[in-house]
């Protein structure tokens, strides 16, 4: 499943390992305990109960034993944040769950995020980072006319510099970064996801990373929806 996200932007549900009884079970195992799905496929009413007691006393551990791997399709800035949760399925570094396209072996099409209606958000009186309102449409419309040049120009400067001979890894240079669109494979534990979206999804995340947020959340729902009805009851 794959939901659009900002002008260009995408995030698709790859795949999954292990469902909802293997949180349930790597929490039993302490117990010497195994359960089973009904025959629907559904938890049962015990094992709901447990999903919701690990979840609501933070014992998110047992979370670690399923994962998901999704597909994103962003703007670098976008990217350069969510690399903060590129860890899979332990709190080390060694198991980096993170693989993005190159342009240092393609040249695909360049595609850049642009403010849609010239909506550009103000600087917070009272925050070093964040956004306020929306600023007045004719400034927007002046500085959206200026980063439409800004990729233009940058993007005319790479095609002669491939043109030329320049490897392509050094071309890019020339590429407007913060703005263009890359594409990577996160997986990540279930525990992981919900770190992300519990600071992601907040109002004071950046808007364009929490619009990502919103999706990854309701791929969430597809494969963990109990647990998605537990994490977000109070926001659906």
């Amino acid at each position: 499943m794959k939901i659009d996200v900002l002008d260009q932007g995408y995030v698709r549900l790859v795949d999954t390992l292990g469902d909802e009884i293997s949180i349930v079970n790597a929490a039993r195992v302490s117990y010497d305990k195994e359960s089973k799905l009904r025959d629907d496929g559904s938890l049962t009413i015990a094992d709901q109960k447990l999903i919701k007691f690990l979840w609501e006393e933070g014992h998110t551990s047992p979370f670690r034993h399923a994962a998901m791997t999704f597909e994103v399709y962003a703007p670098l800035m976008v990217a350069r944040q969510w690399w903060k949760y590129a860890v899979a399925s332990t709190h080390t570094d060694d198991q980096n769950g993170w693989n993005e396209s190159s342009r240092r072996y393609i040249t695909e099409n360049e595609e850049f995020y642009i403010p849609k209606g010239h909506e550009w958000r103000s600087k917070p009186e009272n925050s070093k980072q964040g956004s306020g309102d929306p600023l007045i449409t004719d400034v927007g419309g002046y500085f959206t006319n200026k980063l439409w040049d800004v990729v233009s120009e940058g993007k005319k400067l790479y095609d002669k510099a491939l043109e030329a001979g320049i490897a392509p890894e050094q071309a890019r240079l020339f590429l407007p970064a913060y703005g263009m669109y890359v594409r990577w494979r996160w997986t990540v534990s279930l525990q992981g996801v919900m770190t992300f979206l519990g600071q992601r999804l907040e109002s004071d995340a950046q808007a364009e990373i929490r619009d990502y947020a919103v999706a990854v959340r309701d791929l969430t729902k597809q494969s963990f929806p109990y647990v998605y009805e537990v994490a977000f009851s109070d926001t659906r």
